[in-house]
């Protein structure tokens, strides 16, 4: 917490986990059944007092050594809680670094952090699958993203005239499981580190034939 940081609220924030049928996950319809109401708000100003930028559908900026990151963020758009319009505009491009934050990596969302200019997004909900069958992959996403994209980095966006970096997407697959479920196949928990390379020291590193905007 003694490192400069930006959260957003989700479901496992809101609510306590109860019992329910996992195969309900195959079906995108089922009704959502929620646990007891959590000490979400305690949470929230405990990280908040430590300096941490709350971006529960709000935006905000942090310096980071001399590096200025614009940031935004929604709340969880799987409970259809996220409030886009509340952040929309164009992401600021003098900023050195441009980061969107979502839980759950709904592409109606991922879509407007795009087209509003941010260069990376990072999400997680998904847990990666959890169970994850061998040259398959992930079973369901548990959202609207697709199995592909599931974890890891992916570019969601190309680049273009007005986003010379185009759009990547991380998805971690996290630490943990629910109670209820506490296993995962071919999928082991993790907590992620991306080093961030500028796009011109990224170009001029980048193996000849090989463009440097391919995934490494």
């Amino acid at each position: 917490m003694d490192r400069p940081g930006a959260f957003v609220l989700a479901s496992n924030d809101y609510y306590a986990p109860r019992p329910k049928n996992p195969f309900k996950y195959f079906f995108p319809s089922h009704k959502r059944v929620h646990g007891d109401e959590l000490p979400w708000r305690d949470l929230r100003d405990g990280m908040r007092d430590r300096g941490w930028l709350d971006l529960t559908n709000g935006a905000g900026e942090l310096v980071v050594g001399d590096r200025r990151i614009a940031l935004a963020g929604v709340d969880d758009s799987h409970l259809k809680r996220d409030r886009y319009d509340v952040v929309a505009g164009p992401a600021d491009r003098s900023a050195d670094l441009r980061l969107g934050l979502a839980h759950s990596p709904e592409p109606r969302v991922l879509d407007r952090f795009a087209s509003d200019g941010y260069d990376l997004m990072l999400c997680g909900h998904t847990h990666g699958g959890q169970l994850r069958v061998p040259f398959y992959g992930a079973l369901v996403t548990n959202c609207g993203i697709d199995r592909d994209r599931v974890r890891w980095l992916h570019r969601w966006a190309e680049p273009d005239a007005e986003r010379p970096n185009g759009t990547w997407l991380h998805v971690s697959a996290g630490l943990g499981t629910s109670p209820y479920a506490p296993v995962r196949f071919a999928c082991p928990p993790e907590a992620t580190l991306l080093t961030l390379v500028a796009r011109e020291a990224a170009a001029a590193a980048a193996p000849a034939g090989r463009g440097a905007s391919g995934e490494r």
